[in-house]
């Protein structure tokens, strides 16, 4: 589990990386994406019994602790929705430094959760 020390302020602790633990914290942070975490579970473990391979569930809990890493905390949740605004700004110079923000919170968010 991360310090507030290391962030800031978070909203909850970093949650282990089990289906249960991240449902759980999507449910604090962000509710309203708690049935696109269903569809995408759900489409995992088909996968995982269609390929005869744990790696779609794997990606799957790797892809959903980012997320939830980027809004338990304010600063990644800012950082990411002002880059996400500006990707299709008039101005290409604006739109590529978005991207390259936006990329940027993607890697920290991984990196934290990654340990």
């Amino acid at each position: 589990m991360s310090t507030l020390a290391d962030h800031g302020r978070e909203l909850i602790p970093r949650p282990e990386q089990t289906p249960d633990a991240l449902r759980a914290a999507l449910a604090v942070v962000a509710p309203g994406r708690l049935e696109e975490m269903q569809a995408t579970k759900d489409d995992a473990f088909a996968k995982a019994v269609e390929w005869q391979s744990l790696s779609p569930v794997q990606s799957w809990v790797l892809l959903w602790a980012r997320d939830i890493e980027i809004a338990r905390r304010p600063d990644l949740s800012a950082r990411f929705a002002r880059a996400q605004g500006n990707l299709e700004h008039e101005d290409p110079a604006t739109a590529q430094k978005s991207l390259r923000e936006l990329t940027a919170v993607l890697d920290d968010a991984m990196k934290a959760v990654r340990g």
